[in-house]
């Protein structure tokens, strides 16, 4: 019946799991009934067995307990399948993640500087920093929170990319927001990337609008441009053309982000699909 309510046995009994086991749930993460009836003990409702359900999946998974009780008390109810779970993690980014949510700006320096000198820019981009904001990221959408933690990584990440060792070479690499384009973090990871091959380049950061582009590509005459695209509403590849259409075009014209047009781009147009590639196409030139 749609509107049952559960006794602890019988919701234990539908999870398959041990009555304590709920009680623990209920008394350490508040994932209590929430059902009240005169004279009985509380029960549980659907919504409540549907966060129970999201608590045992992600616990399953590897999860921590605390972390996958605060998915399942702000999860949206429906399928628990469907409920999206933040990615395994290694250490270093289970780090930087709790550091984050708890908004301690020194311990995320300190992680990422650490993680930076040990792995080098490309490594702790793929598998510590890219990782945690997209499990941020997937919070927000879950919960619509956690904007003022993505915020204060950020910036945490571009302050500690920014102190990679850049090289004393005039710079033969230009690199771009595309046009109205606000989230650039990948491309600060490419320049520090670069920056640590010993490959000068030159970060306009966000939102360059296309007249400024061919004018900063007329008066440096870069070798490369690399233009990054997030979103789909800022990819609009006649900015690639105009590049690929200048009177002294860079050698390389090369499209980064998930913003581009699915399937091929026009002629002369590179697609970037991935920092260790960006760093070798790019230190090729």
């Amino acid at each position: 019946m749609a509107d049952e309510a559960l006794s602890a046995g019988a919701a234990a009994r539908r999870l398959g799991v041990a009555v304590t086991t709920l009680r623990t749930w209920h008394q350490r993460y508040g994932l209590g009934p929430s059902r009240h009836e005169p004279g009985h003990h509380r029960r549980y409702t659907d919504e409540d067995m549907g966060r129970l359900q999201v608590m045992q999946r992600l616990t399953a998974q590897g999860v921590a307990p605390a972390e996958a009780a605060a998915w399942a008390r702000n999860a949206p109810q429906g399928d628990p399948a469907r409920h999206p779970a933040p990615a395994r993690l290694d250490a270093a980014a289970r780090g930087l993640a709790r550091a984050a949510l708890r908004l301690d700006a020194l311990g995320m320096r300190d992680i990422l500087c650490a993680t930076v000198a040990q792995r080098g820019v490309v490594a702790a981009w793929t598998e510590v920093i890219a990782p945690v904001l997209i499990g941020i990221g997937d919070r927000y959408q879950t919960t619509q929170r956690y904007v003022e933690v993505e915020h204060l990584l950020s910036r945490a990440v571009t302050e500690v990319l920014a102190t990679t060792q850049r090289v004393a070479d005039v710079p033969r690499i230009l690199l771009a927001g595309a046009d109205e384009e606000q989230h650039t973090l990948a491309l600060e990871a490419l320049a520090a990337a670069l920056g640590e091959a010993g490959v000068a380049c030159r970060l306009f950061g966000a939102r360059l609008p296309s007249t400024a582009l061919l004018d900063a590509i007329g008066r440096t005459g870069p070798a490369a441009v690399v233009l990054w695209s997030q979103r789909d509403r800022t990819g609009a590849v006649d900015q690639l053309i105009r590049v690929r259409d200048a009177p002294a075009p860079p050698v390389v014209i090369a499209a980064a982000g998930p913003g581009w047009p699915d399937g091929d781009l026009p002629p002369g147009i590179t697609r970037l699909t991935g920092l260790a590639e960006a760093v070798h196409l790019l230190a090729s030139i």
